[in-house]
């Protein structure tokens, strides 16, 4: 066995850099046994030193994270600060000083990752995300290698833990988004700003490194169609309910039919209570995938969370550090594919638009007239009168986004259509 121990880097010291910093050090003789070699804690890079930070050597720390990469003798550095700067500059730093690279910063990896693989590539290094994509879930790695020889078709999953908690609350307790929001805020699921999770941003950067792998093509942050829970409503879970069904927000990547491109979205959806999804519960993450060979696999677990996100970062860790052991580097980028990326008006499912009308005959076949118009088939209707307002539900068949816009476009016209109250897509059947 090696004795010179391999030196790691930590870049960040939050929630979850703590707990990789606590993971090192109480662990360090089964990671040593795990790897093959003693494994370090060479340096902590901080913004804020005087924070206490209990099991956290003092020594280690230091807030000049340039001069803790550049230092030549570090063999791995650990970056979980998040964000796009400093975060990219350091990264690229390291592999330039020879350092390989575990990462949990999904924004960056869905913004930069090409280029981020390259430089890895051009100084022999690996870039390893395992934490950046469901917390503790091991998704990552069976896609880029345990299904590198099958063909994946779909990735369908449930992958911000906050917003999967909101929209529990709002089924199971009757409350509103906003108390349900106040809750998950309280319990520690959402931030003080809680955009990201809500608008769906953070969803959708796991969504584009999903696709990628998956795909075999790059798909930045910008090719994914994003929409957030925060105009889910009451009457939409209810409506849901009465239908069988409950509404997550998913993210969804796909292999068009014919093979020539992909599309990726994230957005609110209702679901069959009889899909394995719609069983998943408070702050937990699940990602549906189907493969060609393989079927259909379901990864389930804990999404985020200091100690459920160390674990996957130490995970990377260990299989880094055997890659230097034995002088070779994992996989790194694949996208031979270059298959396009469609947008989303090709993207064809079923929807699920509730409609404010006027309480007089004819509306019904003046709304039909204009779905028809636009090629979209009617699947059900469902009107209800209350106290003089009424309104309509319509689920309609399988049509393509671009049509179905075209149609409340048409119907937002309508001197009947006192307004359009929701449109939600119908996935998972």
């Amino acid at each position: 066995m090696r004795t010179r121990p391999l030196k790691v880097a930590l870049l960040g010291c939050g929630v979850v850099g703590s707990e990789v910093a606590r993971i090192m050090t109480t662990h360090a003789d089964d990671l040593t046994a795990r790897i093959g070699a003693p494994v370090e804690l060479a340096g902590i890079a901080v913004r804020r030193p005087d924070r206490v930070r209990e099991g956290v050597p003092a020594e280690l720390v230091t807030t000049d994270a340039t001069a803790l990469v550049k230092r030549g003798d570090i063999d791995v550095v650990v970056e979980v600060i998040g964000g796009i700067e400093p975060a990219r500059t350091l990264i690229t730093t390291a592999f330039e000083h020879g350092a390989s690279v575990v990462s949990a910063n999904k924004a960056l990896l869905a913004e930069d990752g090409a280029a981020l693989h390259a430089v890895a590539e051009r100084h022999g290094a690996d870039l390893y995300y395992e934490a950046a994509v469901a917390g503790a879930i091991p998704l990552v790695r069976p896609l880029r290698e345990s299904l590198v020889g099958d063909k994946v078709n779909r990735v369908l999953g449930i992958v911000n833990g906050t917003t999967n908690f909101i929209l529990d609350r709002m089924e199971t307790g009757g409350t509103g988004y906003s108390e349900a929001l106040d809750e998950a805020t309280a319990l520690g699921y959402a931030e003080a700003d809680p955009t990201a999770d809500v608008e769906g941003f953070d969803a959708a950067a796991k969504a584009a490194i999903l696709a990628g792998i998956a795909f075999h093509t790059r798909v930045r942050l910008d090719d994914v169609h994003r929409e957030g829970i925060t105009e889910v409503t009451a009457a939409d879970i209810a409506s849901a309910r009465r239908m069988g069904r409950t509404v997550k927000l998913l993210a969804i990547c796909e292999r068009a039919e014919d093979g020539r491109s992909v599309t990726a979205r994230v957005h609110p959806a209702m679901i069959p209570l009889s899909h394995p999804l719609a069983s998943v519960r408070e702050a937990y993450n699940a990602v549906f995938v189907e493969a060609e060979a393989a079927g259909q696999l379901m990864f389930y677990g804990p999404g985020a969370g200091g100690a459920p996100t160390a674990s996957a970062v130490l995970g990377d860790l260990v299989a880094v550090c055997r890659n230097k052991l034995n002088g070779a580097t994992g996989p790194g980028e694949s996208a031979y594919s270059r298959l396009a990326v469609s947008p989303m008006g090709e993207v064809v499912t079923r929807y699920h638009i509730s409609l404010d009308v006027a309480d007089k005959p004819g509306v019904l076949a003046q709304v039909a007239a204009e779905f028809n118009e636009h090629g979209v088939s009617i699947e059900t209707v469902h009107q209800q009168v209350k106290d003089g307002e009424a309104s309509l539900v319509v689920v309609t068949h399988r049509a393509s986004d671009a049509a179905l816009s075209a149609t409340v476009g048409a119907l937002r016209a309508l001197d009947t259509v006192r307004g359009v109250a929701g449109i939600m897509r119908v996935e998972g059947e």
